[in-house]
C-alpha cells in the first residue's frame, strides 16, 4: 500500500507564511508528478501547484508569485512554501502523487488525507 502523509497546516494571519510537506511511502516503483490541490467549503477541489519528476512546475494563477512547490526525489517528498497568504487561501490542502507500484504497471493517482490551512486575523 502507498501512503501520503501531509504536515504543516495550521492557522496563520494574513500576510504570513506556511510550509506544507507530503511524504510518500510504501510500495512505490516510480513517481511521476507530485502536487497540491485544495478545497474550500462549498467549492470544488482545485489544482494549486504541480511538479514533475524533472522539476517542471505549474501553478494556479491565484498563487503565482506567492507559492513555491519543490520536491526531494530521494525522499519521495513534495513541499509547498506559501507566502503572503490571504484569507481566500483558506482550504483543506491535499497532496497528490501520480505513481506506479511496480515495473510495467500503470501510473495512478494517490491522495493524502488533507491538511487544514486557515488564514485569518
Amino acid at each position: 500500500q502507498v501512503q501520503l502523509v501531509e504536515s504543516g497546516g495550521g492557522l496563520v494571519q494574513p500576510g504570513g507564511s506556511l510550509r506544507l510537506s507530503c511524504a510518500a511511502s510504501g510500495r512505490i516503483f516510480s513517481i511521476n508528478a507530485m502536487g497540491w490541490y485544495r478545497q474550500a467549503p462549498g467549492k470544488e477541489r482545485e489544482l494549486v501547484a504541480v511538479i514533475t519528476s524533472g522539476g517542471s512546475t505549474n501553478y494556479a494563477d491565484s498563487v503565482k508569485g506567492r507559492f513555491t512547490i519543490s520536491r526531494d526525489n530521494a525522499k519521495n517528498t513534495v513541499y509547498l512554501q506559501m507566502n503572503r497568504l490571504k484569507p481566500e487561501d483558506t482550504a483543506v490542502y491535499y497532496c497528490n502523487a501520480v505513481l506506479k507500484v511496480y515495473y510495467g504497471g500503470s501510473y495512478n493517482d494517490h491522495w493524502g488525507q488533507g491538511t487544514q490551512v486557515t488564514v485569518s486575523s
